[in-house]
């Protein structure tokens, strides 16, 4: 099957006729199975998926913006809002597949005005004869369900977020479920098993005289009106789950706001406080440290050039009475030598040469000791040691004073910390309010469990009643109702039943087994880690996917990333379309989500060119952008290329021929 043609007029925001050509071959020879048609979000991308959609199955199509709208609701609401209300709105899809052998083109044409009449759309089927077979109109459902069943099209025309579900949830989707159950056949053989129950009732009804068969309607009465109790309280079940998690959302939502406007700081308000307090003693213990080292030598800080001039006047003055002492004793000296030299027999001349000589010497010895200014500070070796001790002192008491100071700023933001905790903390009032809140929304969700869970086990209750009821029908029809007939119809049937339980059973494991293999190649293929997983299995029951690496041993889902859960979901959904072995386009909405740019590349060299014969990708410029449209162009694998061009003054959108955002 091959989408050729899409024709849109005054649907949604796509005002007066618009022609898309989604034919994959350029020329007669040659084909590429892209047509890429890129919008912004809101420009009508899901527009075009739902028209699709909705062109093949009308009422039963699965629109993304329809709800709980009635189907003449719908049509109202894809009418375009700029034209005039007598106007048509008109959907046509051209398509081609092989019909005995032969290529047969249809046209679907669905066309519908405002407020259409009896809440219908007027379906046509236009055939390569250019004629209307009525016929086919009256039996399109069948026909399009040999084609493309509706059960399984979720496999073949999702968005980005049907992947997004699928991969983050444990089990499949509903929708997802649906379409493994028909491509697994399974709802065909749940039919037959319901349809040889209706026809052995039939039977009994038949062949049982009066008591018996009023007995056998008191019975069967009994089972349907059980039956119905069942299917009340089942939806009864399913509005307490809907209920319990709405209100579980409110009591995180109050949990949050709890939090966020103090409630759990006010909470804790008397430890911060004793915490403050603790704070401010270590404080007060910091600066009466401090003020005893102001009350010693610290001040002396203040005047540190003043200590230091001291220091070197007296260090100076000291240095030259001790050469003045040793001048004096070297004159003493040369005094002695002199006079003893007056004794021997020496000339006076000689002697007054000497004693020249000596004063030179001693004067050449202290020139440079000579003081140019009279001492001051007269103070003595005793005093000098002291001075030398206070400015040793005095710098250990500097030291400890910074340490003390940061110790101090360190206290001081701790305590404006907390201060700034116990401001953000909420008033007593208000944190009643809130903490009430909170214990209102916990109450209304554990209230709503116990009635979840009352509807739960009266529903369990009514399972073993019912099958209580089915087994005194079966016990009754058996020892009471004999006739040749109905025996030979009532045993084969039940010979039936266990043969179809047992071939539904095969048949599950046989296409899951195929499927396992088929999702793990997928897997393995977009995958860029090649030794991630070794080998998938599903859940014959939930058709949830398990994985294992090269050990046997199971690969949480939570260890993959998020990028590897959407790879995994889209493989998923490869894997289910190659096992259904319908031949059939493939149309994605958003395709690429949250992948990264290594995920990216595999999904676009990888997947889309191989999808299908013809893959329609919907994309914005941040999931297809430059560098993989050019990948993509580089590798042939595009045929046709649009823009949709959205105006959001008239919010309206315009189909663009051989144009993307590149």
């Amino acid at each position: 099957m091959i989408f050729l043609e899409l024709v849109l007029q005054n649907f949604g925001p796509y005002s007066g006729k618009q022609v898309i050509n989604l034919n994959p071959k350029t020329d007669e020879e040659n084909s590429h199975p892209i047509i890429l048609l890129g919008g912004m979000n809101g420009g009508g991308k899901t527009t075009l998926m739902d028209a699709i959609r909705l062109a093949l199955y009308g009422p039963r199509a699965q629109c993304s913006t329809r709800g709980n709208l009635s189907y003449s609701d719908f049509l109202n609401q894809c009418v375009n809002n700029k034209i005039d209300p007598v106007a048509d709105t008109r959907i046509e899809l051209l398509f081609e597949h092989i019909e005995n052998d032969k290529p047969i083109k249809y046209r679907v044409v669905r066309s519908w005005t405002k407020n259409p009449k009896d809440g219908k759309d007027t379906l046509g089927i236009l055939g390569d004869s250019d004629t209307w077979p009525d016929a086919l109109v009256n039996i399109w459902d069948e026909y399009i369900e040999n084609l493309l069943p509706l059960g399984i099209s979720n496999l073949f025309l999702f968005d980005g977020e049907q992947v997004k579900e699928l991969a983050e949830q444990e089990t499949p989707p509903p929708v997802v479920v649906d379409a493994i159950r028909g491509l697994l056949g399974l709802e065909l053989a749940d039919r037959l098993a319901v349809d040889l129950d209706i026809l052995v009732n039939r039977k009994l009804k038949e062949v049982g005289n009066s008591k018996d068969l009023a007995n056998l309607e008191e019975i069967e009465t009994r089972l349907t009106q059980q039956q119905e109790d069942y299917q009340t309280t089942e939806e009864k079940l399913e509005t307490f789950k809907n209920q319990v998690e709405e209100l579980e959302q409110k009591q995180q939502e109050a949990f949050d706001k709890f939090i966020s406007e103090g409630g759990k700081i006010a909470a804790e308000r008397n430890q911060l406080e004793l915490q403050q307090n603790t704070k401010t003693a270590e404080i007060e213990q910091v600066r009466q440290s401090m003020c005893e080292l102001a009350a010693d030598v610290l001040p002396l800080a203040l005047i540190p050039n003043l200590l230091n001039q001291a220091q070197t006047q007296g260090e100076k003055e000291f240095r030259h009475q001790q050469v003045q002492i040793s001048k004096d004793l070297l004159l003493e000296r040369d005094q002695r030598l002199l006079t003893w030299l007056n004794q021997v027999e020496i000339s006076p001349i000689q002697v007054e040469k000497i004693q020249s000589f000596l004063i030179q010497d001693v004067d050449t010895l202290y020139a440079k000791t000579i003081q140019t200014e009279a001492p001051w500070l007269l103070a003595d070796d005793e005093t000098l040691s002291q001075l030398d001790n206070l400015i040793y002192h005095l710098q250990n008491s500097k030291l400890s004073a910074k340490e003390k100071l940061a110790i101090l700023r360190n206290k001081e933001e701790e305590i404006h910390t907390l201060e700034r905790q116990v401001q953000t903390a909420a008033a007593p009032e208000d944190y009643t309010k809130l903490r009430q809140a909170l214990e209102a929304a916990q109450n209304q969700v554990v209230e709503a469990k116990a009635n979840y869970e009352t509807i739960r086990r009266r529903l369990a209750e009514l399972e073993t009643i019912i099958a209580k009821s089915k087994r005194e029908l079966s016990d009754y029809t058996v020892e009471n109702i004999k006739h040749k007939n109905s025996e030979h119809i009532i045993s084969s049937a039940a010979k039936v039943q266990n043969t179809l339980k047992i071939f539904r059973e095969k048949l599950t494991l046989r296409k899951l087994n195929k499927l396992e293999e088929e999702v793990k190649n997928c897997f393995l293929y977009l995958l860029h880690k090649s030794d991630l997983v070794h080998r998938i299995t599903i859940d014959t029951k939930t058709f949830s996917l398990l994985l294992y690496d090269l050990n046997g041993k199971p690969v949480p889902k939570h260890r993959l990333s998020a990028g590897e859960k959407q790879l995994l979901a889209i493989a998923f959904l490869w894997g289910l379309a190659k096992v259904s072995g319908h031949r059939l386009p493939v149309a994605i909405d958003t395709p690429l989500g949250r992948l990264d740019s290594s995920h990216r590349s595999n999904l676009v060299e990888r997947y889309f060119p191989s999808a299908s014969h013809q893959v329609i990708l919907l994309s914005t410029d941040t999931e297809i952008g430059k560098k993989e449209v050019e990948t993509l162009r580089e590798n042939e694998a595009i045929a046709r290329e649009y823009l949709l061009k959205y105006d959001s003054s008239t919010r309206q959108t315009t189909v663009v021929e051989n144009q993307y955002f590149w």
